[in-house]
């Protein structure tokens, strides 16, 4: 219990510098819409296995879970359906479960096609190490996202704020702190 805990502090930690190392003050994301320069709808790489290239119709054949919360930015209540971000990163080969410590060490950069970022621990995507829920969402209230939303929203339903919620994401990177 103590490892986890201590875990857990580390993995927190990691995301707090990350977090003000990577922007010295990041911006709010705009409404200007770019292209993911792949043509995918998802792209996740950096220090995986198996890097992935996943078009919506790709998405809509993985496993999927809906979601009903209260939205922090609106206090309305909505319910978002898609892909536990756990599912995709173990399809990626992301270390997870018995290989911890590795996860502990990692971060992924989540980035929308208008250039916001948000960082996260991969310990706390990991279903063994916490039950943290985030989504890789592509409806909202049982409707494909606008063009200003979407067409993927990453989902933290654990935050209080929603600074990491990433509307119009693109693409998740992997990086390991200890090499």
């Amino acid at each position: 219990m103590k490892r986890v805990v201590r875990i857990r502090k580390i993995a927190n930690l990691v995301v707090l510098l990350m977090t003000l190392c990577w922007s010295p003050a990041a911006p709010a994301q705009t409404n200007s819409v770019a292209t993911a320069p792949t043509g995918a709808a998802l792209t996740i790489s950096g220090d995986v296995e198996k890097p992935l290239s996943l078009s919506l119709d790709d998405l809509r054949h993985l496993p999927r879970k809906t979601l009903s919360l209260k939205n922090p930015h609106d206090d309305k209540q909505e319910s978002y359906e898609g892909v536990p971000l756990a599912e995709l990163l173990k399809r990626a080969g992301v270390p997870r479960g018995g290989r911890m410590r590795a996860a502990a060490s990692a971060y992924i950069v989540a980035e929308a096609t208008d250039g916001f970022r948000a960082v996260l621990s991969v310990a706390e995507t990991d279903p063994d190490f916490e039950d943290s829920e985030i989504l890789v969402a592509d409806t909202l209230n049982g409707a494909a996202m606008g063009e200003n939303d979407g067409p993927l929203r990453l989902v933290l339903p654990h935050d209080h704020k929603a600074s990491r919620w990433v509307r119009m994401l693109h693409s998740l990177t992997v990086v390991s702190v200890s090499k």
